[in-house]
């Protein structure tokens, strides 16, 4: 089994979390358990690769979790929900999570989300990995934002700014391509890799308004991020 595909679960529900673990370590994950949210948080890891975050637990809840997991972490998170309102689903996103099941849910579903989350991670890892700090020439800049090419790092208005792994391929994906409006379905399978559902449009706007918080001076109008009605997104001018 391999190191860098170690998954945390986080989960209250004893059968559910022997479950996941019995699944996850079939198919070669290293899973660690923390059956509540304070617990969890104690056992992240730089080795962890993967939440997996129960929303409704005992003491601190899975929202709060996922809070403090990003202030420490730009790890993915996976919520685990047994409410399959649109409104708790974005809560998770807007959080800081991103993907969502719902429960009950079908482990072939769990295991797909799973590997897609970790491939996603994994590339990037990777990229980050061989372009190290012998970089000079792997940024773009633009909008008074410099990004890098081949890892997550981004500077905005001269301050260096923390964007999750989704985040920061919506930035680098708009910046590569500043003329071009993307809709939503092109956003989401060119940044996400996976097929465009009717509730991924939700997913996308959720990541567009978060990473505009963090790159716009006003994100109640923003001047980076612009929204073409009807069309989709941009880079502004």
């Amino acid at each position: 089994m391999m190191e860098h595909n170690t998954i945390l679960m986080i989960e209250d529900d004893a059968a559910i979390r022997e479950g996941v673990r019995i699944l996850l370590e079939g198919d070669g994950f290293v899973v660690d358990e923390a059956e509540n949210g304070r617990s969890g948080i104690r056992k992240l890891t730089d080795q962890t690769q993967l939440v997996i975050l129960d929303i409704m637990m005992p003491g601190i809840s899975g929202i709060r979790t996922c809070e403090e997991i990003r202030r420490q972490s730009k790890v993915p998170v996976l919520f685990l929900t047994a409410k399959g309102q649109e409104s708790d689903k974005l809560l998770g996103l807007t959080v800081g999570g991103d993907d969502y099941l719902v429960k009950p849910f079908s482990y072939a579903e769990l295991l797909a989300r799973v590997r897609a989350l970790l491939r996603r991670r994994n590339v990037y890892d990777k990229a980050a990995a061989e372009n190290g700090e012998s970089d000079a020439c792997g940024w773009l800049e633009a909008s008074g934002i410099r990004i890098h090419t081949g890892h997550n790092e981004a500077i905005v208005r001269g301050a260096k700014t923390e964007l999750t792994e989704l985040e920061y391929k919506i930035l680098l994906l708009l910046i590569s391509h500043p003329h071009k409006i993307f809709s939503v379905k092109n956003l989401y399978e060119s940044v996400w890799d996976e097929p465009f559902i009717y509730t991924s449009g939700n997913t996308v706007m959720v990541h567009i308004r978060r990473l505009r918080k963090k790159i716009e001076e006003n994100p109640q109008s923003p001047q980076i991020i612009e929204n073409v009605w009807g069309k989709g997104y941009r880079l502004g001018t």
